[in-house]
């Protein structure tokens, strides 16, 4: 047992990748190529893509969003996870980078179960609301711009069902979070969405130290 959680250095890292998780040939070769690219950082890691797999398989998820796709790998993850009578809507601004998501898509089996829609997700999102989609999703997955997020908090909040739940990426920030003399914009974002989540009585919640950080919500 222990009273806190344990740091990952590269070899337990390398470890529990190894007995951890199941990351299967098409994710494998999508996260290889990411890996190579100018923005690969944006990437989540593969033992957060299982933890999200088995979060969605849990609840049995298959209507689900996720705000910010990049290369696509999020994305396959649910939809693998969701099986072949369940559908991702994936929101981006990039056509560049959603490019290497539809051509793995595709070679995995997966672009049918995948909405690609590309404009800004704030529009993206309210067109959803408009078309009588609130109260029906089973799971978001908020990974885009950090200034973004709590615009997109509030209309995942608006479009999944009661028990419906939300992960949102990257809130520790590589620790800056937790350091108040960094008064950065997307910095101060992230705190303060946060901090909001910390005491919203709409949600039932908590931090995971996975990756860079990852928030899970259910809404009540």
């Amino acid at each position: 047992m222990s009273r806190e959680t344990l740091g990952l250095s590269e070899n337990l890292l390398t470890y529990v990748r190894k007995v951890g998780m199941r990351e299967d040939a098409d994710l494998a070769r999508l996260r290889e190529e990411t890996a190579h690219h100018p923005m690969a950082r944006m990437q989540i890691s593969p033992e957060q893509g299982q933890f999200m797999a088995l979060l969605v398989e849990l609840f049995g998820a298959a209507k689900t969003f996720e705000v910010g796709t990049f290369t696509g790998y999020s994305a396959m993850v649910v939809a693998k996870a969701i099986g072949p009578n369940g559908r991702v809507i994936a929101l981006d601004v990039s056509e560049e980078f959603t490019s290497v998501a539809r051509r793995h898509w595709a070679k995995a089996g997966v672009a049918d179960r995948i909405d690609l829609r590309l404009a800004p997700a704030a529009q993206s999102l309210e067109g959803m609301l408009k078309a009588g989609e609130a109260d029906s999703y089973d799971f978001c997955f908020i990974d885009a711009d950090k200034t973004g997020y709590d615009t997109y908090y509030e209309y995942a909040l608006k479009l999944l069902r009661p028990g419906g739940l939300i992960a949102i990426d990257n809130v520790l920030w590589s620790g800056k979070v937790a350091d108040p003399a960094d008064t950065s914009e997307d910095t101060v974002a992230l705190r303060a969405l946060n901090t909001k989540i910390s005491k919203d009585e709409r949600v039932t919640h908590s931090l995971v130290p996975i990756g860079d950080g990852l928030t899970l919500a259910m809404k009540r």
